[in-house]
């Protein structure tokens, strides 16, 4: 069927607005039309040289939208359901059966190749020539996608749809890392260093915990204020001087960090700042080498690497949108959303922290 999609053609161009060819589904598949889609830095990874995924590309990885046609061999899901598109997992490794998809054997070729595992596209443009639309198993920077009903979490319809996107990525792998991946509990101290929509999600999960000393950590004033309005009960200015000090004065100590900046520095503070036995949650993607002091965990301090806070999309999901609806997770304070003809300036907000989390509304193009 004949959509409309942004495509990146250049690593370091803008995004174009293109009517491409879109294959029919598979027989595992759905037809998604695509309500909302979450922008999120990870969609920015094909911009990077020498990357796993390049251009010509259809990214976009936080989509919500209505299934409009399902295969043959999908159960769980009809036409006219509406649904959360996660990561693509699986489901038949042994990380995948012990309820770690995120950890999936195949993950990245899944999720960050651009293609299916075996290099197919679903998607040609004006000319045939083909287009990756395989990000993150879904490519919802346009109208209509294909995913994997595996990437699907069905949700109420009568839940403001064109919001929820965020969720399939961002906001649970915030959430979810304080959750589930470093389960912190109530009394507990944590440090979450950079407050975009991952940073401000494991807030408001801190919060939810029960944490009671809740900081965060960023260069951008405006998302420092949206970090107490969310729940954090101090916030610091990630360029003093002395950061360490401070942390470890408001909190004697710090049971659990966050990092997602991926800087190896704020890295470096996140797990010197740590009490022993302390654990620091690694979210962003590293951007360079990481050199620890000789006795940095000599006193048992830990590091984990995070991917989507191993959570299990359809059983994190519903949760934090039943917390949204208590008024205990307001996600969508975060959000601003943007016709998908604005995605060039949407990116633009998002890189220069005017914007936490856009989310890119294509609209009807048929």
């Amino acid at each position: 069927m004949r959509i409309t999609a942004a495509v990146l053609r250049a690593q370091d161009g803008p995004y174009h607005l293109e009517e491409v060819d879109l294959a029919d589904p598979g027989a595992d598949e759905i037809l998604v039309r695509v309500v909302g889609t979450g922008l999120c830095h990870s969609d920015l990874l094909p911009r990077t040289p020498g990357f796993l995924a390049t251009p010509p590309i259809i990214t976009g990885h936080e989509g919500a939208g209505v299934v409009e046609v399902v295969g043959e061999r999908v159960t769980g899901l009809v036409p006219g359901d509406h649904v959360v598109l996660s990561f693509d997992s699986c489901r038949q490794c042994g990380r995948c059966h012990t309820g770690h998809p995120a950890y999936c054997d195949t993950f990245f070729p899944r999720n960050l190749s651009g293609t299916s595992v075996t290099g197919d596209t679903s998607v040609r443009d004006a000319s045939g020539a083909p287009v990756a639309s395989r990000w993150f198993g879904q490519s919802s920077f346009a109208t209509h996608c294909l995913a994997s009903s595996r990437n699907a979490v069905k949700v109420d319809p009568g839940l403001p749809l064109e919001l929820l996107g965020p969720l399939g990525c961002s906001v649970q792998t915030g959430a979810a890392s304080v959750f589930v991946a470093l389960g912190v509990e109530a009394g507990a101290s944590v440090v979450v260093f950079g407050a975009g929509g991952v940073g401000l999600s494991a807030v408001m999960a801190a919060k939810v915990a029960g944490a009671t000393t809740i900081v965060a950590v960023d260069l951008a004033q405006n998302r420092l204020a949206l970090a107490e309005e969310l729940g954090a009960t101090h916030t610091f200015d990630g360029a003093l001087p002395d950061l360490a000090e401070q942390l470890i004065r408001v909190t004697g100590g710090v049971e659990y960090t966050v990092d997602t900046t991926g800087v190896p520095s704020v890295i470096t503070t996140a797990v010197s700042v740590l009490q022993p036995g302390g654990t620091c949650g690694v979210l962003g993607v590293q951007q360079g080498d990481l050199v620890l002091p000789p006795t940095a965990l000599g006193v048992g301090r830990n590091i984990m690497g995070i991917i989507e806070g191993d959570a299990v999309p359809q059983t994190c999901i519903p949760p934090l949108i039943e917390l949204w609806r208590q008024g205990r997770f307001p996600f969508d304070k975060l959000i601003r959303t943007f016709p998908l003809d604005q995605i060039n300036e949407a990116e633009k907000a998002s890189l220069s922290g005017d914007v936490v989390k856009p989310v890119l509304m294509p609209g009807d193009h048929r």
